[in-house]
């Protein structure tokens, strides 16, 4: 069942979906050895295992991952002191171990995911994965091009502020048809997109949307799918974003529950290690992959 109203989540009433997704929402970096840095975007969604047990999956594009080399990531956390300011707290992820990834991957879409033991905020902050779009999601609510959806990034490794929140971005669907996913696993997105946006999520959260054709209005509320390219022609930036469909996104998550539990359950954000590089959230990017949205910087 999708949401589509408010919902009670962590025994908080959950009005605002655009709310919920920034604090779900977290950069991944990972340092090269010529002094930049690979950085992408990555946001939690809670998925109970088929036995009940909670689980927190960190979802994000595919390529984010791969353009990391090295065994370990960080994950840009955040913690909100008890005098109500937050600060930016990053910590180490394992991404392999050895060779072996501790990601899985879907095979024909640019979705990766992974079990993450995350703070606490951040387990209560995960969206649950009934927000994620369904198939008949697009045509249920009859949208189409112009409708207008927002996305959550960070783009060439800027935050909206110190406390490293993602920037939320907006525009309007670009392409037609957009269903079904099986025959339009993607579809555009007419706004500016960066190296850094990598993985992000592209969402509708409209409190009053009214049905073509009638008088009564409803609440939408949905993840469609993640940001995974932008669009170059001889390397000239359109300012058109590729977002893959939710729908594969919960394919990938139905991966976990096929793989043997020590595959994926290795992957825990680690304690930040003395004398590790700061990640400092509003650091410009230098160098930009091509249509790729994983920058190095």
């Amino acid at each position: 069942m999708l949401f589509i109203s408010a919902s009670v989540k962590g025994g908080v009433m959950a009005w605002d979906l655009s709310v919920d997704l920034i604090k779900a929402t977290v950069q991944l970096e990972q340092p090269v050895g010529d002094g930049s840095r690979t950085v992408g975007t990555g946001f939690l969604i809670s998925d109970p295992t088929p036995g009940g047990k909670p689980r927190t999956i960190l979802v994000t594009a595919a390529h984010v991952f791969e353009k990391m080399p090295a065994m370990s990531a960080k994950i840009g956390y955040r913690v909100q002191g008890k005098d109500g300011v937050w600060r930016f707290d990053p910590t180490t992820l394992k991404i392999r171990d050895g060779d072996h990834p501790l990601w899985v991957k879907h095979p024909t879409r640019d979705v990766a995911a992974m079990e993450v033991e995350a703070p606490p905020e951040f387990v209560k902050a995960a969206i649950p994965i009934n927000y994620l779009a369904q198939d008949d999601t697009f045509n249920r609510y009859n949208l189409g091009p112009g409708d207008e959806m927002m996305a959550l990034g960070f783009p060439r490794g800027l935050s909206a502020n110190p406390a490293g929140f993602p920037i939320l971005r907006a525009g309007r669907v670009a392409s037609y048809p957009l269903a079904p996913a099986t025959s339009f696993p993607t579809f555009l997105m007419d706004f500016s997109v960066f190296p850094g946006n990598s993985g992000g999520p592209v969402f509708m959260a409209e409190g009053a949307r009214r049905r073509p054709g009638s008088n009564q209005t409803q609440e939408v509320q949905f993840v469609a799918g993640l940001l995974t390219q932008q669009v170059e022609l001889s390397g000239e930036r359109l300012e058109i974003g590729i977002v893959t469909h939710a729908k594969f996104i919960r394919e990938t998550l139905a991966l976990l529950d096929k793989l043997p539990g020590a595959t994926v359950t290795q992957a825990k954000a680690g304690k930040t290690v003395k004398g590790d590089p700061p990640m400092p959230p509003a650091t410009p990017a230098v160098a930009i992959s091509a249509t790729a949205m994983a920058a190095s910087r």
